[in-house]
């Protein structure tokens, strides 16, 4: 499998050097994490910042799956969240509905089937090679019935609201998660929200993303992405409107 990538903070970011994005990649797999902005003000109950719960989740992520584990990407994930849980528990509150959260997006490529778990709103792309694109994302943040601060909270890794990774490893078996034969898979794309919004916020088509993606990589998807960021109208779209962007390219062979 070739991959490509490109991981870029927002450019409205006061340090460059903060990036809440993270992208992993091994010869059959690709983790990718996008950790939740928190406002300034807010009492996470937790001394550490998003980046650190990104990094800490990643490194427990890769482990297992640079020794090529067969565990299932679920278990692998509740199994991630626990540990850093426990890297934690003494100094930070963990009961606190605002602790840093992510989500979490994983391929894993084997000799039959690719398999993918998607938490949160980070999708996965799949184009077969008759250029058949499939969307595995799972949109339940934006099916809210408000988007107040209160009510984000309430609704954050409960029944009946929206899924993330942060304190509870329960959360690893809400993702949208199964298995395509590796046969009908010819390139997949693993995006954080700040990339995928080419498709899902300025217009464009799934098909349309992963042709840019094939043909300008990562690095030119994310370009586009930030032109359209560029002029693009405060107000008329929900969240930030300049975001941290990841972008991965896979070809299979």
């Amino acid at each position: 499998m070739e991959i490509r990538s490109a991981c870029q903070p927002a450019p409205d970011r006061l340090s460059s050097s903060v990036n809440e994005d993270l992208v992993l990649t091994g010869q059959d797999f690709v983790v990718v994490l996008d950790g939740a902005t928190a406002p300034p003000q807010l009492d996470s109950g937790c001394r550490h910042d998003v980046p650190w719960l990104v990094e800490r989740l990643g490194t427990h992520l890769v482990l297992p799956l640079l020794a090529r584990s067969t565990t299932p990407l679920a278990d692998l994930l509740a199994d991630a969240i626990a540990a850093v849980c426990a890297e934690h528990a003494g100094t930070c509150d963990l009961t606190n509905a605002d602790s840093p959260s992510s989500t979490v997006s994983m391929l894993r490529v084997g000799p039959d089937q690719v398999e993918h778990l998607v938490l949160a709103d980070s999708p996965i792309v799949l184009r077969s090679p008759e250029r058949q694109v499939t969307v595995l994302a799972d949109n339940r943040v934006d099916l809210l019935p408000e988007y107040t601060f209160d009510a984000v909270r309430r609704l954050r890794n409960q029944p009946g609201g929206f899924w993330v990774a942060s304190t509870a490893p329960k959360a690893a078996y809400e993702a949208v998660a199964g298995t395509t034969d590796r046969a009908v898979v010819e390139v997949a794309a693993v995006l954080t929200d700040g990339a995928s919004r080419y498709a899902e916020r300025y217009g464009h088509s799934w098909d349309e993303l992963v042709d840019v993606l094939a043909a300008d990589g990562p690095q030119g998807l994310i370009d586009r992405v930030r032109e359209y960021d560029a002029v693009a109208v405060a107000g008329s779209f929900r969240g930030k409107r300049h975001d941290d962007a990841t972008a991965v390219l896979c070809r299979l062979s």
